[in-house]
């Protein structure tokens, strides 16, 4: 059984029964998860279109940050994901372009029993120029998705594939400059 509850805005809802369609809405929401904002000055989470998978996270301070530094940020938002689901924390990719901003654990996780505030360690990876965040500026996106749990079986050879055990950069990926002395 499912613990997934649909969450439907009064618009959507309206345009599906008008037309028959009992499917959400294109970016309309899907699954409910409980939301405690712990600074009331900040902007919920929130998606900037429908359809994107990832909900910006805001800075709850000012931070300033120098070339190379890292600082863990805190959101002010604390959530209760339903279980099977989990919180993934990626960089904004406008911020990584044109700023070296990054999440330095990305994507961080964020698991269904934790119910504290989200923060994000961010890093600045640009060497000549610090950036200054102002408190609400969003920092971060948080995706949720669902998590399949294993169940780990001790053998004492894995199955056969056609990867085998190759592994870091085993599928090449780009030509190394060719010099008279590797010819």
């Amino acid at each position: 059984m499912s613990n997934e509850t649909a969450v439907f805005s009064s618009e959507a809802a309206s345009v599906n029964a008008d037309s028959g369609n009992t499917a959400p809405s294109y970016g309309a929401p899907t699954l409910e998860v409980q939301l405690k904002m712990l600074d009331a000055g900040l902007e919920a989470p929130s998606y900037a279109h429908p359809g994107d998978a990832g909900a910006d996270l805001r800075s709850r301070e000012d931070v300033h940050l120098a070339p190379g530094e890292r600082k863990l940020v805190p959101t002010g938002v604390s959530i209760a994901l339903p279980d099977g689901f989990v919180a993934l924390i990626h960089p904004r990719s406008g911020l990584a372009t044109k700023h070296g901003l990054t999440v330095v654990n990305a994507p961080g996780t964020v698991d269904a029993g934790y119910r504290g505030e989200i923060a994000v360690t961010l890093l600045n990876t640009d060497q000549n120029h610090a950036i200054d965040l102002k408190r609400g500026d969003r920092i971060a996106q948080m995706v949720i998705q669902r998590v399949e749990y294993a169940r780990f079986v001790a053998v004492d050879q894995l199955s056969d594939s056609v990867r085998g055990t190759g592994g870091f950069g085993s599928t090449g990926g780009f030509n190394a400059p060719t010099t008279p002395a590797n010819h």
